[in-house]
């Protein structure tokens, strides 16, 4: 059984050997010997074979340059540790290489070189074979490039425990520890560089993409990470296709259709060069341009894609490539290659050849392998880069630097770098080995391990770096290989919950980093509450105002007949007290955690209860400045002056705004808004308003009606005391203006849950200046001066201010006569001076008869007096019992119908005015009397059409030289006018 296992093993060796050639690998004795595998061709020559023939080892075509400088830069890192004093000292490393040419087949080849070679050495077949010398095992591979060849080399590598180090080989499904175990990399893990992608397109805002891969373990892994994270970051994918570098002619076309019809403009491409060639080249063939390409690192810095014929195609292309490192020495390196002195390194020939595009004769160890390239170049294969069917031989003097090729092309190097790191990682743990201290060591019971009969499987893996603990990630350190680095803490808002991490994760949306960086926790939540302090107090200010406007309503309803509550316009001051209930009430939709509903419900229900309330304030001052501002009053007027007309016009002042709010509403509604942007740990749930403009509408209507208000209020300030809110009013509007204008300031600077705890205090504190202004003078007078709130006092106070009217034209009247007459005449006189005083209920400063003393008793009224500096004038209002004052009135205006015609105008004028002052009569209806001389003995009365004598009333004594008139006022209260000249 041994020897047949003997004989099948060496006649794997023979075969591989045969297949491999001494001009086809690199190779160098050693104490210990290290595998590689390199792309020296980028792929095979596509061969029909069937099962009627024995298959032959397929053709490797198009030399690939820089897999010869990675190629290269292994054998120069052996080189430089066997150079050496402190690094495996009195030890030398060996290689063995092989070009895998881009496939699997054969990489699978080389691998079984290794493979079989190690178990002829473990077998020790000396004796049964004719070796005449010996042959150390690999130990370790370098290599290989692509994910797809590192994974089937992983494979069969993995079941003799040879341990892998690739320098290329991104995939990360080459992460899985369970099946491939002995597999080691110097290069991150796709997975980083798929989520980059999905980065650069979040970035630019683009969500419309196409996607291209390999058809083989880099391609699919990687873009189908790309899809996952694509997806969490709301892009979406047009098209997806799968490429080769063997793909037919057909599939190429049918690829290079989809992208030509796709509205995609962004095209991400997972794949190598030699994959993706055969696409780009259709696409240059058919002129498709317009298009940016995403990269990875495969292709972006691949030779055979940056071609100057490409640029037109590709020049818009966003690549990744790997960090960049610098070697030492090996530039001088390159340079030397020649294939006289390179006598280990079999691929020097075919090199020289394809940099000087000649062929070397066989003298200088010709092989087959030139020959068929000779001959595969002029079957039209593209072997090489000459372009003539015949090249010239190679005089071996050429010059190495005269040449542009990507040889020498180390300004970045990358992939050698990989190379160089993979090579040191190795000869480290060799030296753990080496420098192993029995009862130290890393096998059984602390032992050590020979070095030079070390097994792969006892190769340990030694690390320049200390393992980085979760929530922290690797950094890099600058001049230090990639494997040495340090440990960095994750910056907030990241996190990595792994040892070793080479990135920390972003923390989700509504997540921040804990303490320690090891997880994500909830973000804080903030609004302005109903449960926190400030929240409590704004909503016990709301229901304080509530409370008082429902105290000031109820007063008001209960006092509803009284004539303060009449002479404030009964009805407007319902709906006044009703709109300051709902700016009270809709302070508190503010508070709480803003809702859809609530944002779109709080701003119209502010607007338009502040509207229905100025409204009702211009409403009721414009009436009573109308009422005592006009001449003489028409029908025309008193239409005007309804209480139907009132309501229309607070209706028509309130629909303007709700017609901004619908606007506002249907156009750019407000909404609930997380907002991540104002603090890194606190999430804002705030009220998105849709539209500034529209609140700035909203608050700007409310102001200029409040204006307008303040222009009325000011204007009727010297109305009768009753009548005269015009202080209060302009008080209340000096309030508003100042709540709202130092509101926009303070809005436009706060955020967060302060926005609505600024809006709210400006709420209340406008609501509470008009409720306070108002009415509670008025509530104080009601419950605390019932004496104030009488018919006397309100119909005392409006006939002073008539009388006081009458009395300052009659002023005017006279002094423009009296200048007159001094023109006419030559006499001046002094300028008359006027004054009224006011007195209810008070001692007659002329006293009358004990039974005009007793009638006056009966009867209530005050006294008013016009003093000029030329006599006085004392107006003696009296209020009479209405069923004695009816057949007086009746009797007085039959008798002086004819006196009441021609009485004073402007007396005129304030008689029907009078009875407009409260909304309903307080009594009964007003009648005037009047006398043109103090003999007169009887009064003139009007009441409606009926006439009636009745025996006047006493009246006050007259001064001599003195002129009386006697006047029935509203409610049958007479008045006596007594002018005495000086």
């Amino acid at each position: 059984m041994t020897l047949y296992s003997c004989c099948l093993i060496l006649l794997l060796f023979t075969w591989n050997t045969a297949a491999y050639g001494p001009n086809q690998r690199a190779q160098k004795k050693g104490d210990i010997i290290l595998g590689g595998l390199f792309p020296i061709h980028f792929g095979v020559a596509a061969k029909d074979q069937d099962l009627k023939s024995r298959p032959e080892s397929v053709e490797c075509i198009r030399y690939n340059f820089r897999g010869f400088r990675w190629l290269q830069a292994m054998i120069f890192a052996i080189e430089e540790i066997n150079s050496s004093p402190t690094l495996l000292p009195n030890m030398t490393l060996g290689y063995r290489i092989f070009d895998t040419c881009n496939t699997v087949s054969k990489a699978l080849e080389a691998t079984l070189s290794f493979v079989a070679q190690n178990k002829i050495d473990s077998l020790n077949l000396d004796e049964f074979c004719n070796c005449s010398e010996h042959i150390p095992s690999t130990i370790a591979v370098v290599g290989a490039t692509g994910s797809g060849i590192s994974t089937a080399v992983a494979n069969l590598l993995g079941l003799f425990y040879i341990p892998q180090v690739s320098y290329a080989s991104s995939s990360r499904l080459l992460s899985n520890k369970n099946q491939f175990k002995s597999f080691l990399r110097t290069i991150p893990n796709d997975e980083h560089q798929a989520t980059a992608m999905a980065d650069i397109i979040e970035y630019f805002r683009w969500n419309w993409v196409g996607t291209i891969a390999a058809d083989d373990d880099y391609g699919r892994p990687g873009i189908e990470k790309f899809r996952e994270e694509a997806e969490e970051r709301d892009i979406c994918i047009d098209f997806s296709e799968l490429i080769s570098q063997y793909s037919d002619e057909e599939e190429i076309q049918q690829v290079v259709e989809v992208i030509q019809n796709s509205t995609a403009r962004v095209i991400v491409v997972f794949s190598s060069g030699p994959d993706l060639e055969p696409l780009i080249k259709e696409i240059v063939r058919r002129n498709i341009t317009g298009k940016i390409w995403l990269a990875s690192e495969a292709w972006a810095s691949s030779s055979l894609i940056a071609m100057p014929e490409f640029f037109r195609v590709i020049g818009s292309t966003i690549g990744f490539a790997l960090k960049a490192g610098q070697i030492p020495g090996f530039r001088e390196f390159l340079q030397k290659v020649h294939p006289k002195k390179s006598t280990n390194n079999g691929f020097a020939k075919e090199f020289w050849e394809e940099t000087f595009n000649c062929y070397l004769p066989d003298g200088s160890k010709s092989s087959p392998s030139s020959t068929s390239f000779h001959k595969s170049h002029e079957e039209g294969l593209g072997a090489g880069n000459g372009t003539a069917a015949f090249r010239p031989p190679c005089t071996g003097d050429e010059n190495i630097t005269s040449v542009e090729t990507p040889y020498l092309d180390y300004t970045h190097l990358r992939i050698s770098y990989n190379v160089y790191l993979a090579v040191y990682s190795i000869a480290h743990a060799l030296q753990d080995i080496y420098t192993c201290t029995p009862g130290k060591g890393l096998f059984t019971n602390g032992s050590c391990a020979d070095i030079k009969k070390v097994e792969a499987w006892q190769v340990p893996f030694s690390n320049c770096s200390r393992d980085c603990l979760p929530g922290t990630r690797k950094g890099i350190i600058e001049g230090e290989p990639t494997c040495c680095f340090e440990c960095v803490d994750c910056p907030d808002g990241e996190y990595s919950d792994e040892t070793d991490a080479s990135a920390c994760d972003k923390c989700p949306e509504d997540y921040w980093s804990n303490e320690n960086h090891t997880s994500c926790i909830p973000k804080q939540i903030e609004f302005l509450s109903w449960t926190e302090p400030f929240g409590i107090a704004l909503t016990l200010f709301a229901v304080l105002g509530i409370f008082l406007t429902s105290f000031v309503l109820g007063v008001f309803t209960k006092f509803r007949n009284t004539p303060i509550v009449k002479a404030t316009n009964r009805e407007l001051s319902y709906l006044l007290l009703f709109s300051l209930l709902c700016c009270f009430s809709s302070s508190l939709f503010f508070i709480g955690e803003p809702q859809n509903w609530t944002c779109r419900l709080r701003q119209p229900a502010f607007g338009i209860s502040f509207v229905l309330c100025i409204s009702c304030i211009l409403v009721k001052t414009n009436r009573v400045l109308l009422v005592f501002e006009a001449k003489i009053p028409t029908s025309l007027h008193r239409k005007w002056w309804g209480l139907n007309l009132q309501f229309l016009l607070v209706f028509l002042c309130t629909f303007v705004q709700i017609v901004i709010c619908v606007i506002w509403l249907y156009t750019a509604p407000p909404s609930s808004y997380r907002n991540h942007e104002l603090e890194d740990e606190i999430i804002f749930i705030t009220c998105h308003e849709g539209s500034l403009m529209a609140l700035g509408f909203l608050i700007g209507y409310t102001c200029l009606l409040a204006a307008i208000c303040f222009f009325f209020a000011f204007k009727s300030r010297k109305l009768p005391e009753n009548f005269n809110e015009a202080k209060f009013i302009t008080f209340s509007m000096l309030i508003f203006f100042i709540v709202w204008i130092s509101f926009i300031p303070a809005y436009a600077s706060t955020y967060g849950k302060f926005v609505s705890a600024v809006e709210v205090i400006a709420i209340l504190a406008a609501s509470f200046g008009l409720l306070a202004c108002i009415f509670f003078n008025k509530v104080y007078i009601i419950l605390f001066k019932p004496s104030r709130n009488t018919i006397e006092e309100v119909r005392c106070s409006t006939a002073a201010h008539a009388f006081k009217v009458a009395a300052r034209a009659t002023l005017r009247r006279s002094n423009v006569s009296r200048k007159r007459s001094n023109s006419l005449g030559g006499s001046t006189g002094s300028t008359p001076s006027s004054s009224i005083s006011s007195k209810s209920n008070h001692e007659d400063p002329f006293p009358l008869p004990a039974s005009a003393e007793r009638q006056r008793q009966q009867q209530r009224g005050c006294k008013q007096k016009v003093s000029f500096g030329s006599g006085t004038v004392t107006l003696s209002l009296s209020f009479e019992e209405p069923q004695k004052n009816a057949m007086a009135n009746r009797n007085a205006k039959r008798r002086n119908s004819l006196e009441a015609q021609n009485s004073d105008e402007s007396l005129m004028r304030h008689r029907a005015l009078l009875p407009l002052q409260n909304s309903e009569p307080l009594s009964a209806e007003p009648s005037f009397q009047a006398a043109s001389s103090p003999e007169t003995s009887s009064q003139e009365s009007v009441v409606g059409d009926t006439k009636e004598e009745v025996p006047s009333p006493e009246v006050e004594p007259s001064l001599p030289s003195a002129n009386s008139r006697n006047f029935i006022g509203p409610g049958g209260g007479s008045v006596t006018e007594n002018t005495v000249h000086s």
